[in-house]
């Protein structure tokens, strides 16, 4: 009997400690899901009116993947639901589509008062991605009701969002410098959309320099927040002042955080502007393969007339500790090197390039030797190579397309340059065709290509499985409409949902929450995995895991305060899965460290993904987010092209 009162006690403690519902155990929630995969929007709509305000949200934000005009009209209406999550993602779902049509009630929504932050916020981004040219006023003219450190943040990555389409005029800058300038915790979100939107607005350089210099030199050295004080940094590259000059060399050198020091590498002037050689010398040296390998990035750009140009590479090759900063600085020196000097440089990278037995230095090595155009035959050969990794004869092949854009390139060796294009498309690689298609279409690389090089290009597209290659089929297609000048895009042949389903039977046992450790030789990277969001993306990854198909495969793109990307079985960008996933475009933003899914457009997903080093924010919407890191994000930061995933395992 005593047991009893025990046994009440204990019942509250496992409710409270028992795990979320999953949302896929409602049949209806599976239903909208099945329906968004197919994109079916006829099956959708009648979900917007159900009296259930959870189906209503989950069929509003399914609309943001489907992304049909036709649903415009439908969505309308509930921008005024009495539901914050229904108006939050019907705001959503509405910039999503980008149809200007939107505008007025979205105008109409935030004249209104919100109790939402998150709903107002969304409404005001969603007036960015769907204002025109002439409708751009509307995104700082309308007057908001309650306080405005709530409408701030909305207002501030609205103006990113137009500006990322090419939207910005110099009100636009001055609303941007005016966000920018709030001070306080509270407007911290706003400061940092504010920058966002500074550093996309094309066109506006002298406005910059005249409005936006002096808050852009305060803040670059002051805001807490490394996120916008590395925007700041990128915005005052645009601005040719020497006060610009001196503040990103001093955020080069000084800031505490590597992501502000390799913004400001980047947005260094290219001329020996005082203090800016010691910048790039001491980025050189950092410790973090990314930051020298910017500075090494920054030396190939120089001018070649500049005192850097002039200067001994040689020193700097020989201390650089990372293999792609002492490759980037071999094809600096070739890229500079007077012509007397070039045969000696070309010979130095081409005995480390026989003797590394890295296959991705081996592509950077190659890519150096395409600042010499005397190395035609030999990038030629290296690139009809038919054993071993795809990686060298595909990094070949660019750097002799490379080599041919050269202004030296001798005009002639035109035929022997055909000639390797041709041997690219006959051989069938999926990367080596998609790069020899590319310079088949431009004709400043290929002047005169002949009817059989047309019947070339299709007779290898015919050959492509799809969707597996599903982007080499899209680089020979728009290579052919270039060619035979048609009056529109081919539309690409997107695999329908019916040739992989969502396993919904595998997303119930994969809870809320699953996380996933990645080994990699840099070290353990956990995931949490965002399967309420993404469960087709999430079920083909969780399959894969259990497979070990990501076992022993590498990182092979890395762009330094950008992404890591890994995955693909064929370790050159090329590889795929026998079937594509359909884009899930839920209401999630990439900050540092989401977990994304490669594509090659909308609904071309497989088994490729990426993490990104810092927020993306121009990525949102347009590439599934799948999962999160959260734990291990210094190990991120450390990736370099190469780095293997050991193992993948689910974990709790």
């Amino acid at each position: 009997m005593r047991l009893l009162p025990i046994l009440f006690l204990a019942l509250p403690l496992l409710a409270a400690g028992a795990p979320p519902v999953h949302p896929y155990a409602d049949a209806t929630r599976r239903r909208i899901a099945t329906a968004q995969d197919e994109r079916n929007t006829a099956a959708l709509l009648p979900f917007l009116q159900d009296k259930n305000a959870t189906y209503r949200a989950a069929s509003t934000e399914a609309l943001a993947s489907v992304q049909d005009k036709k649903a415009v009209p439908a969505l309308l209406p509930l921008l005024q639901d009495a539901n914050p999550a229904v108006r939050r993602a019907a705001a959503y779902a509405l910039g999503q589509t980008g149809d200007s049509t939107a505008v007025p009630a979205l105008a109409q929504r935030l004249a209104q008062p919100e109790t939402n932050s998150l709903a107002r916020r969304a409404a005001y981004e969603a007036l960015g991605r769907c204002v025109t040219k002439n409708s751009v006023s509307q995104l700082y003219m309308l007057k908001i009701p309650g306080p405005d450190s709530s409408a701030a943040p909305g207002r501030a990555w609205a103006l990113y969002r137009a500006s990322l389409r090419g939207l910005a005029t110099p009100e636009v800058v001055r609303q941007a410098v005016l966000l920018l300038g709030q001070p306080g915790l509270k407007l911290a979100p706003a400061r940092a959309g504010a920058s966002a939107a500074l550093t996309r607005m094309r066109g506006q350089d002298s406005t910059l320099a005249r409005v936006a210099l002096p808050i852009l030199l305060k803040t670059v050295a002051s805001d807490p927040d490394y996120f916008v004080r590395e925007n700041c940094a990128s915005a005052l590259g645009r601005v040719s002042r020497p006060a610009a000059w001196e503040a990103l060399v001093k955020a080069a050198s000084t800031d505490a955080d590597h992501r502000v020091r390799i913004a400001a590498l980047r947005a260094l002037p290219l001329h020996s502007f005082i203090g800016v050689v010691a910048s790039v010398d001491q980025g050189l040296t950092r410790p973090l393969a990314q930051e020298s390998l910017v500075a090494a990035e920054w030396l190939l750009k120089t001018p070649t007339d500049s005192l850097w140009a002039k200067a001994d590479f040689l020193p700097y090759v020989q201390r650089a500790t990372h293999w792609r900063t002492r490759a980037t600085l071999l094809q600096a020196a070739l890229h500079h090197a007077r012509p007397a000097h070039r045969p000696a440089l070309a010979d130095t990278i081409r005995r480390r390039y026989q003797h590394t037995p890295n296959q991705y230095e081996k592509a950077a090595l190659l890519t150096a030797l395409s600042e010499d155009p005397a190395q035609l035959d030999f990038l030629a050969k290296e690139a009809s190579l038919t054993t071993g990794p795809p990686v060298v004869p595909g990094a070949a092949l660019a750097a002799l397309v490379s080599l041919r854009g050269n202004k030296k390139f001798p005009a002639a060796r035109q035929a022997d340059f055909t000639a390797a294009l041709r041997r690219a498309l006959a051989g069938g690689d999926v990367a080596q065709l998609a790069t020899a298609a590319e310079a088949f279409a431009n004709p400043t690389l290929v002047p005169a290509p002949q009817p059989e090089d047309l019947a070339a290009l299709r007779q290898a597209q015919g050959k492509l499985a799809l969707p597996r290659e599903i982007e080499a089929w899209l680089g020979l297609q728009q290579a052919l409409d270039k060619l035979t000048k048609a009056p529109k895009p081919t539309p690409a042949p997107v695999g329908p949902a019916s040739q992989h389903p969502i396993d919904w039977a595998l997303v119930q046992t994969i809870p809320v929450g699953q996380k996933v450790r990645l080994t990699t030789t840099k070290g353990i990277i956990v995931l949490e995995l965002k399967v309420a969001e993404a469960p087709g993306s999430v079920a083909s990854f969780v399959s894969l895991v259990k497979k070990h198909f990501y076992d022993g495969l590498y990182f092979h793109r890395v762009v330094p305060d950008f992404v890591a990307q890994g995955g693909d079985p064929r370790g050159d960008g090329s590889g795929s899965t026998p079937y594509n996933l359909r884009s899930e475009f839920a209401q999630l933003t990439y900050g540092a460290g989401a977990v994304g899914l490669a594509s090659a457009g909308k609904d071309t997903e497989s088994c490729q993904f990426f993490f990104t080093h810092q927020p993306t924010p121009h990525l949102d919407g347009r590439y599934t987010i799948f999962a999160q890191v959260v734990q291990g994000m210094s190990v991120v930061q450390q990736l370099e092209i190469g780095d293997k995933i050991l193992t993948a395992k689910l974990s709790n």
